[in-house]
């Protein structure tokens, strides 16, 4: 891919999630959202440089997203930048996938980007400013456990010591849920993320989460009358904080399981575990839930010294490996040598494996 496609497929994605979190996005009013018709633009000319018919509307380049793969559009993808079947827009609901939020994330000036690093750097900032790092740890944990509230489940919140310093962010972090997705008079809450889920008609149902899905159809569990006044967190958090702080939880319960101490978020979000061993050695792991692992590579970079330890890992879900089995392989030709000297890519199923076996070795010594 040249660095003209990578920058249009990047303004593509940016316009599509702009127009995403229009309060009426079906509306398409003029004028469109500048990354929106930026992409509109540049995907026509395109296609006109190249002898194919172009989007005539912005409409038309949402069907795009949802109808056409990645790979069919009028961009000079390298083999490895976009697997078979990845699109920008989820063909059932019309709203960005994960990969497109990927894309969209280097765009400057993104709205989608500037808002999650917002919200997170002002989380850090407030616990820092207190001098009470549990308290960012429980702000992590609440966004990745609890995406959806009830209005008094919020008001209970201000029971909670540790959640004081960012009340007012976190009143500012949840939405009224979307009417369209209540059946019945219920909101239905996605039984492994806890993220509401979508109807997609008769008895279906359809998850926003990469994970979710992957893990099989659809199921239910907590049920919320829609007349509790139902939020959830703003979208951008639900990709890039809920779905992900899944893995991070779940690799957290797995080497605690094995005996070892485990700290979450250390150093207000330095990376995402710090496990200590019980012959002194400690680990650094960030996790990584992403769609892309061209982009992964791209963005990969060492993790930071502070907290101290003696190695670093870079964790990706194992399904990731099961979908694409070239995610390493792509990830190591877009990853920058320096960085892929300092940390080692890893499945969690790897990982867990490895610390196992140092923990039955100290053991046995």
């Amino acid at each position: 891919m040249t660095g003209e496609d990578v920058r249009l497929l990047r303004t593509i994605a940016s316009g599509i999630v702009q127009v995403a979190e229009l309060a009426s996005p079906g509306a398409f009013s003029l004028p469109y959202p500048p990354d929106a018709q930026r992409g509109l633009d540049q995907v026509a000319l395109a296609c006109l440089l190249r002898g194919e018919p172009p989007p005539r509307s912005l409409p038309d380049l949402i069907t795009w997203g949802a109808q056409r793969p990645v790979r069919d559009w009028p961009l000079r993808l390298q083999p490895d930048q976009a697997a078979p079947g990845d699109r920008l827009l989820d063909p059932h609901t019309r709203t960005p996938t994960q990969l497109c939020y990927e894309w969209a994330l280097r765009v400057s000036d993104t709205g989608t980007e500037l808002y999650e690093r917002q919200v997170m750097l002002g989380a850090i900032s407030l616990c820092r400013g207190a001098a009470v790092p549990d308290s960012y740890t429980a702000f992590r944990r609440l966004l990745i456990e609890h995406p959806v509230l009830t209005r008094g489940e919020l008001a209970l919140l201000h029971g909670e010591p540790d959640l004081q310093p960012v009340l007012d962010l976190i009143r500012e972090q949840y939405r009224p849920a979307p009417a369209a997705s209540a059946i019945d008079g219920f909101f239905a809450a996605c039984s492994r993320c806890r993220c509401l889920l979508v109807p997609t008609g008769g008895d279906g149902w359809w998850c926003e989460q990469d994970r979710c899905r992957h893990e099989g159809p659809a199921r239910p569990g907590t049920r919320h009358p829609a007349d509790q006044d139902v939020l959830q967190l703003a979208r951008p958090l639900r990709i890039f904080v809920t779905g992900p702080g899944r893995a991070e939880i779940d690799l957290e319960h797995r080497l605690a399981a094995l005996g070892l101490t485990v700290e979450m978020w250390p150093g207000f979000d330095a990376y995402d575990l710090r496990v200590h061993f019980p012959d002194g050695r400690v680990w650094a792991i960030d996790v990584k839930d992403r769609a892309s692992p061209a982009l992964l590579g791209m963005d990969a970079a060492p993790l930071p010294a502070a907290p101290p330890h003696d190695t670093a890992f870079l964790v990706i879900p194992h399904y990731r490996f099961r979908d694409r089995a070239d995610y390493r392989e792509v990830f190591t030709h877009h990853c920058p040598p320096d960085t892929a000297r300092v940390v080692t890519l890893c499945t969690d199923r790897e990982l867990v494996r490895r610390a196992r076996r140092i923990t039955e070795e100290a053991l046995r010594a």
